[in-house]
């Protein structure tokens, strides 16, 4: 099994499902075969950063473990889901290796760069199945453009723990090692809430679930959000506001390559304004045109997700957090479920744009104000 089929014979022959409130339909889900490996990422001591309003460089950190894998292995589809303070993926045994050097190297970068600790961790897809749980996945086209991969099984939330316990580490690469970021961004500014309230939302099944009781229940809160307006969607429909320069520039200038950082943050500096008079005024390059791509970005926003839990970075009314917090506290109650929701004001986007020639740039979206790392907190305050 060479590394171009060892990918994409599993994960790209897996249908894309449409229609977010069909997530939790077992038939959905694929077994990772058993010779493959979980990689994990997430950021030591996190909820400091956060306190410390280090949002950007927490999130660009976590898209950077995507980033670098993707460049990897040369842009090829492989399953991963950004987690705000981290990321997980899986790859084939073929692509094990590259996957290790770009995980080396992305925990050396976010050390030096970010100023930030990352753990990261490759987890064999046998050594989760040894514990009696599961890894599959599934994959989610919330556009035409692109879809984004959906855990299930209980493998990626054992695999996390696991890392934290200091099993199956990644030593961070020596120091100076530059991992492949191209094509990570974050140009765009802090999404203001339109509705009331931006509220990350974050739930887990309780211990012993039973597990149908717990897919209904997560199927009644995702049509609940489903019937409010634009499904809680934080994007609106015209884009993220982008000013310049961009908040930021620095982050973007530390993720190139070549020459000092003065440099970088120069060539930067030049491209932002010149992508952003093209954006502003709305001026066809060649085959792009910013309009469609604007449309896509909208499109392409992961602010909901699947992976052993649900995910949501949603901008509703105080109406729709109340209704969400109580058909949460009651199943909780219950014991289905465990829960976390955190509010702020405003939701930011972290983005990863290959190519904007292309229609499936990936645009990652967490709360502002400490997103799925604080509701992480609020959920970790629950009774198990």
């Amino acid at each position: 099994m060479d590394n171009a089929s060892g990918t994409d014979a599993f994960y790209g022959g897996i249908p894309i499902f449409r229609g977010f409130s069909r997530l939790m339909d077992p038939k959905l889900y694929a077994r990772l075969p058993d010779d493959w490996t979980i990689g994990v990422a997430d950021i030591v001591e996190s909820t400091k950063a956060i306190a410390a309003q280090r949002y950007k460089a927490v999130n660009m950190a976590g898209a950077a473990v995507i980033a670098a894998i993707t460049n990897a292995l040369d842009g090829r589809e492989f399953p991963f889901v950004f987690g705000g303070d981290g990321a997980s993926f899986a790859v084939a045994p073929g692509d094990l290796g590259l996957a290790r050097e770009a995980l080396a190297a992305t925990a050396a970068w976010v050390k030096e760069d970010l100023d930030l600790a990352m753990r990261v961790a490759l987890v064999p897809v046998s050594a989760v199945r040894a514990q009696g749980l599961d890894v599959r996945v599934a994959r989610f086209g919330p556009s035409a453009n692109l879809s984004y991969a959906m855990f299930s099984g209980g493998g990626l939330g054992w695999a996390e723990t696991a890392m934290k316990r200091g099993d199956f580490a990644v030593e961070a690469a020596p120091p100076g090692t530059q991992p492949d970021l191209s094509g990570l961004s974050c140009r765009f500014e802090e999404i203001s809430s339109s509705r009331g309230v931006m509220l990350s939302v974050l739930v887990l099944p309780a211990k012993g679930v039973d597990a149908g009781k717990f897919r209904r229940t997560i199927e009644d809160i995702v049509d609940i959000v489903e019937r409010s307006p634009g499904a809680g969607r934080p994007v609106p429909s015209d884009g993220p506001p982008l000013r310049w320069p961009p908040q930021g520039v620095e982050y973007e200038a530390r993720a190139a390559r070549g020459g000092s950082l003065a440099k970088r943050r120069a060539v930067v500096l030049a491209f932002t304004l010149w992508a952003y008079v093209i954006m502003r005024f709305g001026i066809r390059v060649g085959n792009f045109v910013p309009s469609d791509y604007v449309r896509q970005v909208v499109e392409n926003s992961d602010f909901r997700k699947y992976d052993d839990g649900l995910k949501m970075i949603l901008d509703c009314s105080e109406e729709l957090e109340a209704e969400l917090t109580k058909r949460l506290e009651a199943a909780a109650s219950a014991g289905i479920l465990r829960f976390g929701l955190h509010r702020q004001d405003a939701a930011m986007m972290t983005c990863f744009v290959p190519s904007a020639m292309r229609s499936d740039h990936v645009h990652f979206i967490d709360g502002a104000r400490g997103g799925y790392a604080t509701a992480a907190t609020a959920l970790k305050a629950m009774p198990i």
